[in-house]
């Protein structure tokens, strides 16, 4: 039977909107070129990469029952009402979003492509991506005409894996169409799924608040993390100053630190040198009449904007936090007679976020390595993490928590998961360094 929404990319982005589009009773076709993929999905395992944590067996059971079914075949594609682009972007050697995926998907969808479809990208990029590299495919591929013949908007993604307040239903949807009736039809769908639709002018507006809120993390995660550098040095409790900050009722906003920063939304501080797709922008094609719907601002592609010099040395604090972690860890062992050399070490937590097994851009793995440089054995215990490799090596997994701690001559907690008894493993650990500041007071070392 015809799906009414077809989700193009089942990763970590992918899975949660076929989660939220079953439970609304929309019947979802999820598209994956890798047969693994779907393979995986039909015998009700998540994909490698995809929103694990928060879905079960269970869940993707249901899924089904709601009317979810997975395809390799691009044919299929053609027979929607709604395609949702979930493909990755992550960072190129430039640093900005790698397209290469959504390129794929693109291409895939354009071949097959009916007027009247609501086309909607969700992958992070870069501000003017579903103008200058979204919509040529698109078009190109198809014959058909975006704004005209078919819709197109972008939505960022804004959910938050594990989190148990905010999911699908009750976190508002940003979404801005090429032109007005574009982003109607995208809310009218979205409508089906959340609670609140936020229109944004277009798509620049709309893939720029995705820009904005990972840079906003990332900027102060990395004040909070100079901060913990700082107040050590002062001798200064920082927990202490947070928990008494935060009590300000306005114009502050609690962050905390921790060994470094990961996860899928990357922080973009550059405009990419061009348009992405290789091609000339259709705004620089001859008869192109520029933005539909937005009059005298058509495209610019190519252009970089300026810099930001923020979120620049926000990165750069962020990514010196694994080394620092690794010097507290040295100095630790130093302090009660012990060298880092052969030393037991056992990492408590390698995903990137509390309650998840998505390693993604986690500091955990240069952490290991650079202990492993130092001479270290390196264990590691996480309830959502089955298998750890680290520069190619697999890492032995503690199964019997407690007794790892007790043996290890330094337990280092990199994710607070909500099963670990940080008191419990107090006692236990011969050493412990809490890089969260989760433990009870006293009761461990921290940054």
């Amino acid at each position: 039977m015809p799906a009414d929404l077809a989700v193009i990319g089942l990763g970590h982005l992918g899975i949660p909107l076929v989660q939220a589009a079953t439970a609304a009773g929309v019947r979802t076709l999820g598209y994956d070129p890798d047969p693994r993929a779907a393979a995986d999905l039909r015998a009700g395992r998540l994909p490698s990469g995809a929103w694990d944590g928060a879905l079960t067996a269970a869940d993707l059971r249901r899924m089904a029952a709601g009317g979810f079914r997975t395809t390799t075949d691009p044919t299929e594609l053609g027979r929607v009402h709604t395609a949702v682009i979930c493909a990755p972007t992550p960072l190129g050697e430039d640093g900005t979003a790698a397209l290469a995926a959504v390129g794929e998907a693109a291409r895939a969808l354009a071949a097959h492509l009916r007027p009247h479809t609501t086309v909607v990208l969700e992958s992070a990029v870069y501000p003017g991506t579903t103008e200058e590299f979204l919509r040529p495919i698109l078009e190109d591929g198809s014959g058909l005409r975006a704004g005209r013949d078919f819709h197109l908007a972008y939505s960022p993604g804004r959910l938050d894996p594990g989190n148990r307040t905010y999911g699908y239903a009750n976190t508002p949807k940003v979404i801005g169409g090429l032109t007005p009736a574009c982003t109607e039809a995208a809310a009218t769908f979205y409508g089906r799924l959340t609670e609140k639709v936020v229109r944004a002018r277009g798509p620049r507006e709309a893939e720029t608040v995705k820009v904005l809120e990972t840079n906003y993390r990332h900027v102060n995660i990395a004040l909070v993390n100079e901060m913990a550098v700082f107040c050590r040095d002062l001798g200064v409790d920082l927990w202490d100053v947070i928990r008494c900050a935060e009590t300000k009722p306005f114009g502050f906003q609690a962050f905390r630190p921790g060994p470094g920063v990961g996860g899928h939304g990357v922080p973009m501080a550059h405009a990419p040198s061009g348009s992405g797709s290789g091609a000339p922008s259709r705004a620089d094609r001859p008869g192109h009449p520029g933005r539909p719907g937005h009059p005298g601002r058509p495209g610019r592609p190519g252009r970089p904007g300026s810099p930001l010099a923020m979120v620049e040395l926000a990165q750069q604090v962020n990514g010196r936090m694994p080394g620092y972690v690794t010097r507290r860890c040295a100095a630790l062992l130093n302090e009660h007679g012990k060298s880092a050399r052969g030393a037991r070490v056992l990492l408590l937590g390698v995903s990137y976020k509390p309650d998840v097994g998505d390693q993604e851009g986690a500091p955990a793995g240069e952490i290991a390595s650079r202990l492993m440089d130092l001479g270290a054995q390196v264990s590691f215990h996480d309830p959502f993490v089955a298998r750890w490799r680290v520069l190619g090596r697999p890492v032995p997994r503690a199964d019997a928590l407690y007794e790892a701690a007790a043996e290890a001559d330094l337990t280092v907690l990199l994710q607070h998961h909500r099963t670990y008894d940080l008191q419990g493993l107090a006692v236990k650990a011969q050493l412990l360094l809490d890089t969260r500041g989760a433990s009870p007071a006293g009761t461990a070392y921290r940054l």
